[in-house]
């Protein structure tokens, strides 16, 4: 896809950094999930880094590199229980029309003890709502998810976090990611299976 091609330096270097915030918890030689792995961009950072055996999921397939890949219909996980060390759900919930049923899934194939590593777009006010919903709504556009009318889901931390206990998965680091004039927070929540 043109777009990737065009932002994959910066996309690279945030992959980078991403893999750098999470590296005091994930052990190389993982086996990882990268649920909406998009581009291929990030899986490919964190495949090199963490991941001795790796796939990427999607409900369309943008890959610009050629990594494991399979589509998925964007509600249920196509493998079977506690398969995965490591889940990566990078700027995906937002865009998933039932992400606690994603986040459910992906405890499911998650092996006791392993980690979701989650990045989020997250609203904590009126000006980071407005901001998220016009993502929503121009990422629905470029690449047509939904026909041009793509559904977000965004949530403010509070909000996640309630849903993270619902499902019994618990938060071991959280980390505002970007600056602090954003007003859009991007969050990581790394959480773990009991």
């Amino acid at each position: 896809m043109k777009f990737y091609e065009l932002v994959r330096p910066i996309y690279q270097r945030a992959a980078r950094t991403m893999c750098r915030d999470c590296q005091d918890f994930l052990t190389p030689g993982s086996k990882m999930l990268d649920l909406g792995c998009g581009s291929g961009i990030v899986t490919r950072e964190f495949a090199a880094r963490f991941a001795s055996d790796y796939i990427g999921v999607d409900v369309v397939d943008n890959r610009i590199f050629p990594i494991n890949f399979e589509l998925i219909n964007g509600r249920d996980l196509p493998f079977g229980d506690n398969v995965f060390d490591i889940v990566l759900i990078s700027f995906v919930l937002h865009h998933a029309d039932d992400p606690v049923r994603l986040l459910y899934e992906s405890k499911r194939v998650l092996k006791p003890g392993g980690r979701i590593i989650i990045f989020e777009d997250l609203y904590e006010g009126l000006i980071a709502k407005i901001i998220c919903q016009v993502h929503g709504k121009s990422y629905g556009v470029l690449f047509e998810h939904h026909g041009g009318q793509e559904k977000t889901n965004f949530k403010n931390r509070r909000q996640w976090k309630k849903i993270f206990e619902s499902l019994d998965l618990k938060i071991v680091f959280e980390k505002r990611v970007t600056r602090a004039f954003n007003p859009v927070h991007k969050h990581l929540f790394i959480l773990e299976k009991q």
